[in-house]
Order: C-alpha cells, then sequence, then structure tokens
C-alpha cells in the first residue's frame, strides 16, 4: 500500500484540514493516508482544547486512515525538535510522501531555505540580523509565517530520505482570529469556543467543543504560579527547558501577575517569545525533569490513536516488516509511558471526577477503531 504522511495537531478539527486531507490524497494517489498528531498538549505549549481521543477519532471520520501519536516530549518543544520527532515516525510508518500546509506554497524556495546551515528555530532572528543568505529568493524579503518555518523544519528532516515532500496553499492566516465563512483558523475557532460560540459551519467537531469537557492553560495558573514563586532557582534549573536565567524570569512575572493572561503578558519580551514560555511552563507542570529527556531512547515505536479498516490493515503490513506497534499502552516503552500518562494526568486534572477517570482509562486501553 502506497502511504501519505501528514502532520497535524487538529486543535481543532475544522475545514482548512479536511481540505489538506483531500489534497494530500490528490496530489499523492496514495493508498492509505497516515497522520502523525499531537496528543493532549500541542507543539506552542498548550493544553490542546479537547482530548486527543476525540480529535483522533474526528480525523479518521473525516478522511485519515491511521493517526499516530507524537509523544508528549517531541511535542512541547521548539519546531526542529517536533519535526524530528514527527518525521521519524513517518519513516517509521515507511509513507512515501509528506504533504503539509504552507503560506507561501513555495517548495523550491523551502528546499533551498532548509539546505542552509541555518537552525529553524531561529529563522525570524537570522532575517532579522539581516545574515548573507541569497537575497534572490523572496521569502527572505519577508517575516516567515508559522507553516513555513515547520515545513522549513520537515524538510531538514526529510533530506537523504526517499519521501517525497509536497505543499498545499494555506488560505487562512495561522493567527487569523475572525469567524467568518466555511473556512476560519483553528485559533478562530477556540477563541469562538470560549465565548460559547460554537458553528458547524467551520468545524465537525462543534458539538464537542460545546460538550466539552474543554482545557485551556489559564485554569493552571494557580499551580503554576505557586511552584514558581516557591521553588528555589536550583530546583528550577532541574525543570526541562528551564535554562539561561529564565526561571528567575518566570518567577518574578508570577510573583507580579495575579493572572495568566497579566503573566504572559509581563513575560514575553525581546528575549522570549510566547511559546518559549508555555513551553517550559508546561514542563514544570508536568513535572518533567532535564535528565528524563536526556535518558529517553530513540523512537522505534508507533503507537496507533484510531483507525479504520484500511488504517488497520496497513498496520499488518507494517507488523510483517517487524516495525514496531504499540496497540496497548503497555507496549509503549517504558520511558516515554511514563511521560504520557504523568501528561494526560495534568490534563485530566482539571475535569469534573467522572471525565478524569475516564481519560486515564481511554490513556492505558487500546486505540479507537473506526
Amino acid at each position: 500500500m502506497k502511504a501519505c504522511g501528514i502532520i497535524v495537531e487538529y486543535n481543532p478539527f475544522h475545514n482548512g484540514h479536511l481540505y489538506h486531507l483531500e489534497q494530500a490524497r490528490a496530489v499523492t494517489g496514495c493508498d492509505v493516508l497516515v497522520a502523525v498528531m499531537s496528543g493532549n498538549f500541542v507543539q506552542r505549549g498548550e493544553p490542546a482544547i479537547l482530548d486527543k481521543w476525540k480529535r483522533a477519532a474526528m480525523a479518521v471520520t473525516q478522511g485519515c486512515d491511521l493517526i499516530i501519536e507524537l509523544p508528549y516530549p517531541w511535542v512541547t518543544q521548539s519546531a526542529s525538535h517536533f519535526a524530528e520527532g514527527a518525521v521519524t515516525l513517518l519513516k517509521l510508518a515507511q509513507v512515501s510522501s509528506l504533504v503539509f500546509g504552507s503560506e507561501s506554497n513555495n517548495l523550491q524556495e523551502l528546499k533551498e531555505i532548509a539546505s542552509m546551515p541555518i537552525n529553524p528555530d531561529h529563522l525570524k532572528e537570522s532575517l532579522a540580523a539581516g545574515l548573507a543568505f541569497p537575497k534572490a529568493y523572496g521569502l527572505w524579503a519577508k517575516e516567515m509565517l508559522p507553516n513555513d518555518i515547520l515545513g522549513v523544519a520537515y524538510l531538514k528532516q526529510l533530506q537523504d530520505s526517499p519521501i517525497t515532500p509536497y505543499t498545499i496553499q494555506r488560505t487562512v492566516g495561522y493567527h487569523e482570529t475572525a469567524l467568518q465563512g466555511p473556512v476560519a483558523s483553528a485559533k478562530a475557532i477556540r477563541l469562538a469556543a470560549e465565548q460559547e460560540c460554537f458553528s458547524d459551519e467551520q468545524t465537525p467537531m462543534a458539538s464537542a467543543l460545546k460538550t466539552g469537557p474543554r482545557v485551556s492553560l489559564a485554569q493552571f495558573y494557580p499551580y503554576l504560579r505557586m511552584m514558581l514563586t516557591t521553588m528555589p532557582v536550583h530546583v528550577l534549573q532541574t525543570y526541562f527547558l528551564f535554562s539561561e536565567g529564565i526561571e528567575v524570569h518566570l518567577a518574578h512575572c508570577a510573583e507580579i501577575s495575579p493572572d495568566w493572561d497579566s503573566f504572559i503578558a509581563a513575560a514575553v519580551n525581546r528575549r522570549y517569545t510566547r511559546s518559549r514560555i508555555q513551553r517550559t511552563c508546561m514542563q514544570l507542570l508536568c513535572q518533567i525533569h532535564w535528565d528524563e529527556i536526556r535518558s529517553l531512547p530513540p523512537l522505534d515505536t508507533l503507537r496507533p490513536l484510531a483507525f479504520n479498516e484500511t488504517g488497520r490493515q496497513y498496520l499488518k503490513q507494517l507488523r510483517q516488516q517487524e516495525v514496531r506497534i504499540a496497540s496497548r499502552f503497555a507496549a509503549v516503552p517504558e520511558p516515554y509511558r511514563r511521560l504520557e500518562y504523568r501528561s494526560t494526568q495534568l490534563y485530566a486534572s482539571m475535569m469534573a471526577e467522572p471525565d478524569r477517570i475516564a481519560l486515564l482509562k481511554k490513556e492505558i486501553g487500546g486505540p479507537i477503531i473506526l
């Protein structure tokens, strides 16, 4: 079976994602569509508005054949690490192509940038510094947008790989907040949900968003503030992503900020982006230490969250080729299993007790078969 890979978060799934799926099948002619998806937390360092099981099931009903989970330690990191984890899983899944959304939709220029000795995490800084990169490329003439930055990170990971990349034009801005017409950004849909506004016009998950439970980063702030203001600096430094003095900065911001909005406004500056702040705070909330991340083994196992009959047949094909598939939670390598369950405990902690218990049971159960 010819497999096409995509890398997604579906926070939440919306009509733009449906277009991505349709175009991925059209441009590749694939037999099976494999998505690597973030779990209960997303790359910007936030809890997903709906849990991973709801999002994975919706993706399969909308056209994906198989959803593979990107483990928590790879999700809540910068673009380069996120891409490394996701592309590693797609290689394990033996896909022949990768289709990703792009603001520029200029694959050739993205490939040229990816071939340069630049860290994708610092593309904006490189542009601002006016470093001596070829000015003939139009993308260097303006600030690169989020999907193009991720695209460069994917392409770097695909170098010397047989996987063929394709781009799909992104028609709605990543940070667009207007909820108009059938296609809206995930951010716009989340903001509308915060205001108790739900519409089937933009997302097939409107009903799920209405019934919830929905989770947001602001809910965790009292606990985050307590930890930042009571833990000694040398203890904070043991947590993943706490480095270069950020612990002192965050502790000070927590001391003077009564709520999440005022905290993030105080914390973001020219040195620390909102995503960097959020990803760092997430490690403290989830109690992830540097030594745990440094001792993680290489990614060598696929954990399916949901699949249909086509996806099941493809998993069978992969097993025959001795690819490790964790259909049971106990089959996930222990270091990853430990961190994944801990992150689910954090995510579920804001829920009513019946919802919390149900989500923890799902975590140790098997995938959703549709």
